[in-house]
Formats: structure tokens, sequence, C-alpha cells
């Protein structure tokens, strides 16, 4: 993993708001996450709800196959809702310090 600088705390805007637009992709947030998705394409469907519910955007897709592939981990917080909502229980969460990368 590499490392972020991470900024002060006087260089943070009040509310730690973003003010640019268009600037997501810089501000990795998959550091927050305590538990991680884990996809088991056993039973996984590729139905997309997981995709379709994912607040972050997270869930891969392989534009050839048109099937779940696994999550970007860069911007994945671990909410659990892509796990939450998948009908076959092919996603389970694990907590971060249970698996190696």
């Amino acid at each position: 993993m590499s490392q972020i600088e991470l900024k002060g705390w006087k260089e943070i805007p009040i509310g730690g708001m973003i003010k640019e637009p268009g600037n997501a992709r810089e501000n990795k947030t998959g550091g927050w996450r305590s538990i991680r998705p884990i996809l088991d394409q056993n039973k996984c469907i590729s139905c997309y709800f997981c995709w379709l519910y994912c607040p972050d955007m997270c869930v891969i897709i392989d534009k050839e196959t048109k099937k779940v592939t696994g999550f970007n981990l860069d911007y994945c917080k671990g909410c659990g809702v892509c796990a939450n909502v998948c009908p076959v229980k092919a996603i389970t969460m694990k907590p971060e310090n249970e698996l190696k990368d």
C-alpha cells in the first residue's frame, strides 16, 4: 500500500468541503475502511444490484464478460451496502486485519 500524504488540520477547509469539482479521483477514501467486501464469483449471478446501490461506484464489471469481478478498494469505505443487497449472498464483509494483501 502506498503512503498517502495527509493534509494538516490547518489545510483542510472548514467542514472538510471539497471546493474544486472533479477531484474525487485524488481523494482516495479506501483507507477509512475497517471491513472489506469479498466476492464469491461462484455464487455471483451478475445482477448488478451491488453496482447499482454502491454509494461510491466501487464495483468493477468486466467490459467484455459483463460480470462483476471485484471492487475498487482505493475508494471502497466498507459500508457493506453491496453485501446487504446481494440476493444470492455472493458478497461477504471481512475485517481488514484478517486479510492479507
